[in-house]
Protein backbone atom coordinates (compact mmCIF):
# COMPACT_ATOMS: atom_id res chain seq x y z
CA UNK A 1 0.00 0.00 0.00
CA UNK A 2 1.65 3.35 -1.15
CA UNK A 3 1.92 6.16 1.57
CA UNK A 4 -0.62 8.63 1.71
CA UNK A 5 0.13 11.88 0.42
CA UNK A 6 -0.55 14.91 2.91
CA UNK A 7 0.21 18.46 1.66
CA UNK A 8 -0.06 21.25 4.27
CA UNK A 9 -0.02 24.63 2.46
CA UNK A 10 1.10 27.35 5.07
CA UNK A 11 3.35 27.77 7.90
CA UNK A 12 1.17 29.75 10.13
CA UNK A 13 0.67 28.38 13.83
CA UNK A 14 -2.27 25.77 12.52
CA UNK A 15 0.04 24.30 9.83
CA UNK A 16 3.10 24.39 11.18
CA UNK A 17 1.82 22.55 14.47
CA UNK A 18 0.34 20.15 12.30
CA UNK A 19 3.29 19.21 10.04
CA UNK A 20 5.34 19.13 14.20
CA UNK A 21 2.74 17.02 15.81
CA UNK A 22 3.14 14.37 12.52
CA UNK A 23 6.42 14.15 12.19
CA UNK A 24 6.79 12.90 15.54
CA UNK A 25 3.77 10.37 15.54
CA UNK A 26 3.88 8.88 12.25
CA UNK A 27 5.31 5.33 11.41
CA UNK A 28 7.41 4.56 8.79
CA UNK A 29 5.76 4.34 5.28
CA UNK A 30 2.45 5.70 6.69
CA UNK A 31 2.16 8.68 4.73
CA UNK A 32 4.47 11.73 2.90
CA UNK A 33 4.29 15.00 4.08
CA UNK A 34 4.67 18.15 1.72
CA UNK A 35 4.49 21.52 3.68
CA UNK A 36 4.22 24.43 1.02
CA UNK A 37 5.24 28.15 2.72
CA UNK A 38 5.83 31.24 0.46
CA UNK A 39 8.74 32.31 2.90
CA UNK A 40 11.04 29.80 4.62
CA UNK A 41 10.45 31.08 8.43
CA UNK A 42 7.53 30.56 9.79
CA UNK A 43 6.51 33.84 12.21
CA UNK A 44 4.25 34.85 15.44
CA UNK A 45 1.58 37.00 14.50
CA UNK A 46 0.88 37.80 18.34
CA UNK A 47 4.82 39.23 18.23
CA UNK A 48 4.38 40.90 15.16
CA UNK A 49 3.53 44.28 16.97
CA UNK A 50 6.87 44.96 18.47
CA UNK A 51 9.13 44.76 15.60
CA UNK A 52 6.33 47.27 13.90
CA UNK A 53 7.13 50.06 16.70
CA UNK A 54 10.66 49.55 16.69
CA UNK A 55 10.90 48.02 20.31
CA UNK A 56 11.69 44.88 19.22
CA UNK A 57 14.00 42.83 16.82
CA UNK A 58 11.89 41.31 13.70
CA UNK A 59 13.92 38.07 14.25
CA UNK A 60 12.55 37.64 17.49
CA UNK A 61 9.32 37.38 15.49
CA UNK A 62 9.95 34.46 13.47
CA UNK A 63 11.73 31.44 13.07
CA UNK A 64 13.20 29.53 10.37
CA UNK A 65 10.76 26.48 9.35
CA UNK A 66 14.49 24.02 8.90
CA UNK A 67 14.92 24.62 12.40
CA UNK A 68 11.45 22.85 12.86
CA UNK A 69 11.26 20.21 10.42
CA UNK A 70 13.13 16.87 10.36
CA UNK A 71 13.74 16.99 6.85
CA UNK A 72 13.51 13.13 6.65
CA UNK A 73 9.92 13.23 7.10
CA UNK A 74 8.59 16.01 5.81
CA UNK A 75 10.08 18.28 2.45
CA UNK A 76 9.63 21.26 2.54
CA UNK A 77 8.42 23.32 -0.51
CA UNK A 78 9.45 27.16 -0.56
CA UNK A 79 6.76 28.44 -2.95
CA UNK A 80 3.52 30.46 -3.63
CA UNK A 81 -0.11 28.78 -3.51
CA UNK A 82 -1.76 29.94 -7.05
CA UNK A 83 -4.85 27.80 -7.01
CA UNK A 84 -6.61 25.24 -5.17
CA UNK A 85 -8.13 22.15 -7.08
CA UNK A 86 -10.12 20.36 -4.50
CA UNK A 87 -12.01 18.30 -7.21
CA UNK A 88 -9.00 16.86 -8.49
CA UNK A 89 -7.09 16.63 -5.71
CA UNK A 90 -4.13 19.14 -6.53
CA UNK A 91 -2.73 22.32 -5.86
CA UNK A 92 -0.93 24.63 -8.13
CA UNK A 93 2.12 26.62 -7.24
CA UNK A 94 3.99 28.86 -9.05
CA UNK A 95 6.40 26.50 -10.41
CA UNK A 96 4.88 23.11 -9.74
CA UNK A 97 2.00 21.48 -9.26
CA UNK A 98 1.10 18.66 -6.50
CA UNK A 99 -1.49 16.21 -5.95
CA UNK A 100 -2.97 14.98 -2.37
CA UNK A 101 -4.71 12.70 -0.78
CA UNK A 102 -5.23 14.64 2.30
CA UNK A 103 -4.53 18.53 2.59
CA UNK A 104 -4.19 20.72 5.25
CA UNK A 105 -5.32 24.44 4.61
CA UNK A 106 -3.62 26.92 6.86
CA UNK A 107 -2.88 29.84 4.71
CA UNK A 108 -3.68 32.73 7.16
CA UNK A 109 -5.56 35.52 6.78
CA UNK A 110 -5.91 38.47 4.53
CA UNK A 111 -6.50 42.64 5.25
CA UNK A 112 -10.53 43.05 5.83
CA UNK A 113 -11.04 46.67 4.34
CA UNK A 114 -14.85 46.70 4.63
CA UNK A 115 -14.85 48.31 1.61
CA UNK A 116 -13.49 51.54 3.16
CA UNK A 117 -12.30 53.84 0.44
CA UNK A 118 -8.51 54.38 0.29
CA UNK A 119 -7.92 52.05 2.79
CA UNK A 120 -5.72 49.67 0.70
CA UNK A 121 -4.09 52.25 -0.62
CA UNK A 122 -3.08 55.12 1.67
CA UNK A 123 -3.06 52.53 5.42
CA UNK A 124 -0.53 50.17 6.45
CA UNK A 125 -1.25 46.63 8.04
CA UNK A 126 0.45 44.55 10.54
CA UNK A 127 0.45 41.65 8.96
CA UNK A 128 3.91 40.03 7.93
CA UNK A 129 7.55 40.33 8.71
CA UNK A 130 8.00 43.03 5.06
CA UNK A 131 5.39 44.65 6.48
CA UNK A 132 6.63 45.35 10.01
CA UNK A 133 9.88 46.27 8.72
CA UNK A 134 8.34 48.83 6.37
CA UNK A 135 5.69 50.52 9.30
CA UNK A 136 9.31 50.80 11.91
CA UNK A 137 11.24 52.34 8.87
CA UNK A 138 8.37 54.74 7.90
CA UNK A 139 7.99 55.45 11.46
CA UNK A 140 11.23 56.85 11.64
CA UNK A 141 11.24 58.30 8.34
CA UNK A 142 7.97 60.95 9.47
CA UNK A 143 10.25 62.19 12.12
CA UNK A 144 13.11 62.59 9.85
CA UNK A 145 10.96 64.46 6.82
CA UNK A 146 9.64 66.70 9.51
CA UNK A 147 13.01 67.98 11.03
CA UNK A 148 13.57 68.92 7.03
CA UNK A 149 9.37 70.31 6.97
CA UNK A 150 9.07 71.19 10.56
CA UNK A 151 5.63 73.51 9.42
CA UNK A 152 4.31 70.11 8.74
CA UNK A 153 3.00 69.13 12.22
CA UNK A 154 0.67 66.07 10.73
CA UNK A 155 3.99 64.09 9.90
CA UNK A 156 4.06 63.32 13.63
CA UNK A 157 0.46 62.20 13.72
CA UNK A 158 -0.16 58.98 13.81
CA UNK A 159 -3.71 57.05 13.17
CA UNK A 160 -4.65 53.69 14.32
CA UNK A 161 -7.71 52.29 12.85
CA UNK A 162 -8.91 49.56 15.02
CA UNK A 163 -8.55 49.17 19.18
CA UNK A 164 -8.72 45.44 19.28
CA UNK A 165 -6.00 42.90 19.84
CA UNK A 166 -3.61 44.00 17.44
CA UNK A 167 -4.09 47.77 17.25
CA UNK A 168 -4.26 47.83 21.34
CA UNK A 169 -0.43 45.84 21.51
CA UNK A 170 0.67 48.37 18.78
CA UNK A 171 -0.38 51.46 20.64
CA UNK A 172 1.41 50.82 23.34
CA UNK A 173 4.30 49.75 21.94
CA UNK A 174 4.45 52.67 19.66
CA UNK A 175 3.89 54.88 22.20
CA UNK A 176 6.98 53.43 24.56
CA UNK A 177 8.88 53.90 21.27
CA UNK A 178 8.06 57.72 20.76
CA UNK A 179 10.50 59.01 23.38
CA UNK A 180 13.48 57.66 21.95
CA UNK A 181 12.48 58.80 18.46
CA UNK A 182 12.17 62.22 20.19
CA UNK A 183 15.15 62.09 21.45
CA UNK A 184 17.03 60.85 18.70
CA UNK A 185 15.86 63.20 15.79
CA UNK A 186 15.49 66.20 18.23
CA UNK A 187 11.47 66.56 18.56
CA UNK A 188 9.47 68.00 21.21
CA UNK A 189 7.25 65.24 22.32
CA UNK A 190 4.13 67.50 22.58
CA UNK A 191 3.84 67.23 18.68
CA UNK A 192 3.75 63.99 18.55
CA UNK A 193 -0.32 62.68 18.56
CA UNK A 194 -1.12 58.51 18.61
CA UNK A 195 -4.84 58.31 17.90
CA UNK A 196 -6.39 55.45 18.28
CA UNK A 197 -9.95 55.27 16.22
CA UNK A 198 -12.36 52.36 17.06
CA UNK A 199 -15.85 52.01 15.44
CA UNK A 200 -17.41 50.06 18.85
CA UNK A 201 -17.85 51.99 22.23
CA UNK A 202 -14.53 50.31 23.95
CA UNK A 203 -10.97 49.82 23.53
CA UNK A 204 -8.97 46.59 24.34
CA UNK A 205 -9.77 43.09 23.26
CA UNK A 206 -13.79 41.83 22.96
CA UNK A 207 -14.51 40.24 26.18
CA UNK A 208 -12.36 41.74 28.57
CA UNK A 209 -14.22 42.82 31.81
CA UNK A 210 -15.15 46.56 32.27
CA UNK A 211 -12.77 47.25 34.86
CA UNK A 212 -10.03 45.83 33.00
CA UNK A 213 -10.67 47.66 29.91
CA UNK A 214 -10.79 50.68 31.88
CA UNK A 215 -7.45 50.30 33.50
CA UNK A 216 -6.08 49.35 29.94
CA UNK A 217 -7.52 52.40 28.81
CA UNK A 218 -5.73 54.61 31.59
CA UNK A 219 -2.18 53.18 31.30
CA UNK A 220 -2.64 54.15 27.47
CA UNK A 221 -3.98 57.94 27.87
CA UNK A 222 -0.87 58.35 30.19
CA UNK A 223 1.11 57.45 27.88
CA UNK A 224 -0.27 60.14 26.04
CA UNK A 225 -2.95 58.08 23.26
CA UNK A 226 -6.19 59.71 22.45
CA UNK A 227 -9.34 57.40 21.78
CA UNK A 228 -12.06 58.38 19.18
CA UNK A 229 -14.19 55.58 20.33
CA UNK A 230 -17.75 54.80 18.64
CA UNK A 231 -16.23 56.50 15.72
CA UNK A 232 -15.27 54.71 12.02
CA UNK A 233 -13.12 55.33 9.25
CA UNK A 234 -15.22 56.17 6.86
CA UNK A 235 -12.14 57.21 3.88
CA UNK A 236 -8.68 56.61 4.14
CA UNK A 237 -6.58 59.54 1.86
CA UNK A 238 -3.36 60.08 1.22
CA UNK A 239 -2.60 63.06 4.02
CA UNK A 240 -5.20 61.68 6.75
CA UNK A 241 -8.59 59.91 7.33
CA UNK A 242 -12.28 61.15 7.07
CA UNK A 243 -14.05 60.06 10.17
CA UNK A 244 -18.11 59.25 10.37
CA UNK A 245 -18.44 62.42 12.82
CA UNK A 246 -17.56 64.57 10.24
CA UNK A 247 -13.99 65.51 11.12
CA UNK A 248 -11.00 64.94 9.23
CA UNK A 249 -7.28 64.06 10.59
CA UNK A 250 -4.01 64.77 8.81
CA UNK A 251 -1.77 62.10 9.61
CA UNK A 252 1.28 60.80 8.02
CA UNK A 253 1.09 57.71 9.04
CA UNK A 254 -1.80 55.40 8.73
CA UNK A 255 -2.23 51.92 10.41
CA UNK A 256 -4.96 49.84 9.96
CA UNK A 257 -6.05 46.97 12.32
CA UNK A 258 -9.67 46.70 12.24
CA UNK A 259 -10.46 43.20 10.56
CA UNK A 260 -9.19 40.40 8.90
CA UNK A 261 -10.92 37.80 6.86
CA UNK A 262 -9.74 34.27 5.18
CA UNK A 263 -7.55 33.76 2.54
CA UNK A 264 -8.98 34.33 -1.08
CA UNK A 265 -7.91 31.26 -3.10
CA UNK A 266 -10.43 29.42 -1.08
CA UNK A 267 -13.55 31.05 -2.38
CA UNK A 268 -11.81 31.11 -6.34
CA UNK A 269 -11.47 27.29 -5.07
CA UNK A 270 -15.02 26.76 -4.86
CA UNK A 271 -15.70 26.36 -1.22
CA UNK A 272 -18.72 27.80 0.65
CA UNK A 273 -16.98 30.80 2.74
CA UNK A 274 -18.01 33.55 5.15
CA UNK A 275 -15.51 36.34 4.59
CA UNK A 276 -13.12 34.34 3.44
CA UNK A 277 -13.52 31.49 6.13
CA UNK A 278 -14.61 27.81 6.03
CA UNK A 279 -17.11 26.84 8.07
CA UNK A 280 -15.63 23.14 9.15
CA UNK A 281 -17.21 19.94 10.48
CA UNK A 282 -16.81 18.51 14.22
CA UNK A 283 -13.06 17.09 12.71
CA UNK A 284 -11.94 20.41 11.12
CA UNK A 285 -12.99 19.12 7.66
CA UNK A 286 -14.85 21.14 4.77
CA UNK A 287 -18.06 19.98 4.88
CA UNK A 288 -17.69 19.69 0.89
CA UNK A 289 -14.23 17.87 0.61
CA UNK A 290 -14.36 15.94 3.99
CA UNK A 291 -10.34 15.20 2.67
CA UNK A 292 -9.54 18.89 3.32
CA UNK A 293 -8.84 20.27 6.59
CA UNK A 294 -8.99 24.14 7.18
CA UNK A 295 -6.97 25.39 10.47
CA UNK A 296 -6.79 29.25 11.49
CA UNK A 297 -7.92 32.26 9.99
CA UNK A 298 -8.74 30.39 6.91
CA UNK A 299 -11.55 28.42 9.43
CA UNK A 300 -14.88 28.67 11.30
CA UNK A 301 -15.51 26.73 14.32
CA UNK A 302 -18.85 26.96 15.73
CA UNK A 303 -18.94 27.21 19.78
CA UNK A 304 -22.00 25.27 21.86
CA UNK A 305 -23.75 28.55 21.58
CA UNK A 306 -23.63 28.83 17.95
CA UNK A 307 -21.32 31.18 17.63
CA UNK A 308 -18.39 31.21 15.50
CA UNK A 309 -14.63 31.66 18.14
CA UNK A 310 -12.54 34.33 17.31
CA UNK A 311 -9.80 33.03 15.12
CA UNK A 312 -6.39 33.82 17.25
CA UNK A 313 -3.15 31.47 17.40
CA UNK A 314 -4.32 29.87 20.45
CA UNK A 315 -7.36 28.18 18.49
CA UNK A 316 -4.67 27.84 15.39
CA UNK A 317 -2.46 25.57 17.58
CA UNK A 318 -5.22 23.42 19.23
CA UNK A 319 -6.27 23.38 15.73
CA UNK A 320 -2.53 22.08 14.72
CA UNK A 321 -3.14 19.31 17.52
CA UNK A 322 -6.51 18.12 16.82
CA UNK A 323 -5.74 17.61 12.82
CA UNK A 324 -2.68 16.18 13.04
CA UNK A 325 -4.43 13.44 15.84
CA UNK A 326 -7.16 12.81 12.55
CA UNK A 327 -5.25 12.43 9.90
CA UNK A 328 -3.43 9.70 11.77
CA UNK A 329 -6.66 8.55 13.06
CA UNK A 330 -7.78 8.57 9.21
CA UNK A 331 -5.07 6.19 7.94
CA UNK A 332 -5.47 3.62 10.96
CA UNK A 333 -9.19 3.35 10.66
CA UNK A 334 -9.49 5.12 14.46
CA UNK A 335 -12.81 6.88 15.08
CA UNK A 336 -12.16 10.58 14.37
CA UNK A 337 -12.07 12.60 17.51
CA UNK A 338 -13.82 15.96 17.73
CA UNK A 339 -12.25 19.81 17.89
CA UNK A 340 -12.98 21.41 21.00
CA UNK A 341 -11.86 24.45 21.80
CA UNK A 342 -10.13 25.28 25.08
CA UNK A 343 -9.95 28.51 26.11
CA UNK A 344 -7.34 29.64 28.17
CA UNK A 345 -7.57 33.33 28.74
CA UNK A 346 -6.43 36.37 26.99
CA UNK A 347 -3.28 38.48 27.83
CA UNK A 348 -3.05 41.72 25.79
CA UNK A 349 0.12 43.98 26.22
CA UNK A 350 -0.20 47.35 26.60
CA UNK A 351 3.20 48.01 26.22
CA UNK A 352 6.86 47.93 28.27
CA UNK A 353 5.94 46.01 31.87
CA UNK A 354 1.99 46.53 31.52
CA UNK A 355 -0.68 44.12 30.23
CA UNK A 356 -4.37 43.36 31.13
CA UNK A 357 -6.15 39.69 30.44
CA UNK A 358 -8.05 37.06 31.88
CA UNK A 359 -6.52 33.60 32.47
CA UNK A 360 -9.82 31.20 32.78
CA UNK A 361 -11.87 33.02 35.37
CA UNK A 362 -9.08 35.43 36.38
CA UNK A 363 -8.39 38.87 36.11
CA UNK A 364 -4.26 39.71 36.07
CA UNK A 365 -2.97 43.25 34.94
CA UNK A 366 -0.35 45.31 35.32
CA UNK A 367 3.33 43.66 35.59
CA UNK A 368 2.16 40.44 36.72
CA UNK A 369 0.16 40.46 33.50
CA UNK A 370 3.13 41.17 31.39
CA UNK A 371 5.42 38.35 32.80
CA UNK A 372 2.37 35.84 31.98
CA UNK A 373 2.30 37.70 28.44
CA UNK A 374 6.00 36.25 28.18
CA UNK A 375 5.55 32.86 29.79
CA UNK A 376 2.22 32.39 26.72
CA UNK A 377 5.26 33.32 24.22
CA UNK A 378 7.85 31.32 26.09
CA UNK A 379 5.60 28.01 26.24
CA UNK A 380 4.88 28.58 22.52
CA UNK A 381 8.62 28.62 21.71
CA UNK A 382 8.89 25.52 23.69
CA UNK A 383 6.14 23.75 21.83
CA UNK A 384 7.52 24.27 18.40
CA UNK A 385 11.60 24.00 19.39
CA UNK A 386 11.84 22.92 22.77
CA UNK A 387 14.21 24.13 24.84
CA UNK A 388 17.13 24.98 22.26
CA UNK A 389 14.84 27.46 20.49
CA UNK A 390 13.58 29.21 23.57
CA UNK A 391 17.52 29.43 24.17
CA UNK A 392 18.36 30.56 20.91
CA UNK A 393 16.11 33.61 20.88
CA UNK A 394 17.43 34.65 24.68
CA UNK A 395 20.53 35.09 23.42
CA UNK A 396 19.49 36.70 20.14
CA UNK A 397 17.40 39.62 22.53
CA UNK A 398 20.68 39.77 24.40
CA UNK A 399 22.87 40.26 21.55
CA UNK A 400 20.37 43.50 20.32
CA UNK A 401 20.19 44.46 23.86
CA UNK A 402 23.96 45.32 24.50
CA UNK A 403 23.82 46.84 21.01
CA UNK A 404 21.01 48.68 22.07
CA UNK A 405 18.71 47.95 18.95
CA UNK A 406 15.48 50.48 19.53
CA UNK A 407 17.52 53.23 20.27
CA UNK A 408 19.66 52.70 16.94
CA UNK A 409 17.56 50.95 14.17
Amino acid sequence: MKPAKVVILGAGYGGVVTAIRLQKLIRSGEMTITLVNKHDYHYMTTHLHMPAAGTDHHENARVAIRDLIDERKIQFVKSTVQQILPTDKKVVLTDDTLSYDYLVVGLGSETETFGIPGLREHAMSIHSINSVRFIRQHTQYMFAKYKMNPQHKEYLTFVVGGAGFTGTEFVGELADRIPVLCRTYDVDPALVQIINVEASPTALPPGLPNDLVEYGMEVMRRKGVQYKLSTAIQACEADGVRLSDGQFIRAGTIIWSGGVRGNALLQQAGFDVQRGRVKVDDYLRSWQYPDVFITGDCSIVMSPEGTPYPANAQIAVQQGYNTARNLLYTLRGKPLRPFAYDYKGTVASLGRGEAVGTLKVKKVKGKFAALIKKMIDARYLFLIGGIPLIWKKMIFKQKMSNRNFHVRS
